[in-house]
């Protein structure tokens, strides 16, 4: 089990969204852009993280495993994303076939801040991680 505490980036130069202290091109943008593969399902979560962040609907749908993806994906404009603090893994590695990543993540829409507390579920085929399910916790 980690626990990781990490705000938000407030410039693409000095941290990823996803909170890590690395430039986005160098953390979830290489992900997002096709130029890696996100390594662990962590990572997988962090980079859905940052596209939501981005807006980046291609990347959110392509990396949602194909029976659980939806026909469409409708992001809010208005929707501000805050922060992430990821507060349990388990497995989630190549070492094996399933993870699970439970988060907070915290946004903001017409100045109304809210959170979203999810189990997230992942499963790895062929070398590559999807995201399939997640529980919406209070």
């Amino acid at each position: 089990m980690a626990k990781h505490k990490l705000k938000a980036a407030t410039s693409l130069t000095n941290s990823c969204h996803c909170g890590l202290p690395l430039a986005f091109s160098a953390c979830c943008g290489a992900i997002i852009a096709g130029q890696r593969q996100a390594a662990t399902a962590e990572q997988l979560m962090r980079s859905r993280y940052s596209a939501f962040c981005t807006h980046n609907k291609n990347y959110i749908l392509a990396s949602w495993h194909v029976e659980t993806r939806p026909q469409a994906l409708d992001l809010d404009d208005q929707q501000q994303w805050l922060g992430l603090k990821i507060l349990k893994l388990q497995d989630g590695t190549a070492l094996h076939q399933t993870g699970m990543v439970e988060f907070v993540a915290r946004y903001k829409v017409n100045g109304k801040a809210s959170r979203l507390h999810e189990i997230s579920q992942f499963v790895y085929i062929d070398g590559l991680w999807f995201y399939t399910t997640g529980e919406l916790l209070s």
